[in-house]
C-alpha cells in the first residue's frame, strides 16, 4: 500500500470514495469546498499496487479563540469498504501526523471515535481546557500535541473553518 499526497488526477476519484464511504455527500461536498476556498492543508490517499485510490484523509486549519496558531483538524478519513480492516486507515493517520510535524504544524484535533483515536495519541480536548465549537461529547472530541509540548498554556474555544458550518 502506497500512502501518498493527493494529486489533482486523484479529485474526482476521491470524490466518488467519499460518496461511496459516507451516508450522505456531506462529506465529499465538504472535501470540495475545502479545497476550493484554499483551506486544504494536507490530503493524502492510499493506493493499491496498482495505483488505484482506496483512501483519503483530509486535514485542515482550526483556530484557538479565533487565532490561527497553525493547529489543524483531521476530517474526514475514509476507506473505501473492500478495503476496510486491513490497517489502512492507520496507516493514512500516521503518515498525516508525522507529515504535519514535518511541515511544522504543531498540534491536531478530531471529532471522532474515541477508542480508535486514541492509539494514535489523541487525548480528550476537554481534559486540556480545549472545547469545540459545536455541542458534542467530551469525550469525542480529542487533541494531540504534534509537536513538543504544545498544549501547555493554552486553553479555549477551538473552531474549524466556515466551510464545516455548513457540514
Amino acid at each position: 500500500m502506497l500512502i501518498r499526497t493527493e494529486a489533482p488526477a486523484d479529485i474526482l476519484v476521491v470524490d466518488q470514495l467519499l460518496k461511496e464511504t459516507f451516508e450522505t455527500e456531506a462529506e465529499a461536498n465538504l472535501v470540495m469546498s475545502l479545497r476550493e476556498n484554499g483551506k486544504l492543508t494536507l490530503a493524502l490517499v492510499a493506493c493499491t499496487d496498482e495505483g488505484e485510490v482506496v483512501g483519503h484523509i483530509l486535514f485542515s486549519p482550526v483556530s484557538l479563540e479565533g487565532s490561527d496558531i497553525g493547529w489543524q483538524g483531521l476530517a474526514p478519513l475514509a476507506v473505501k469498504a473492500d478495503y476496510r480492516r486491513q490497517g489502512i486507515a492507520q496507516q493514512l493517520v500516521e503518515e498525516g501526523l508525522v507529515s504535519l510535524a514535518e511541515f511544522g504544524y504543531p498540534a491536531c484535533v478530531v471529532l471522532g471515535e474515541p477508542n480508535y483515536y486514541r492509539r494514535f495519541g489523541f487525548e480528550s480536548a476537554a481534559a486540556h481546557q480545549f472545547r469545540c465549537q459545536w455541542p458534542v461529547p467530551d469525550s469525542a472530541f480529542m487533541i494531540k500535541s504534534v509537536i513538543g509540548d504544545e498544549l501547555t498554556g493554552k486553553q479555549g474555544l477551538i473552531e474549524y473553518s466556515t466551510e464545516f458550518t455548513n457540514f
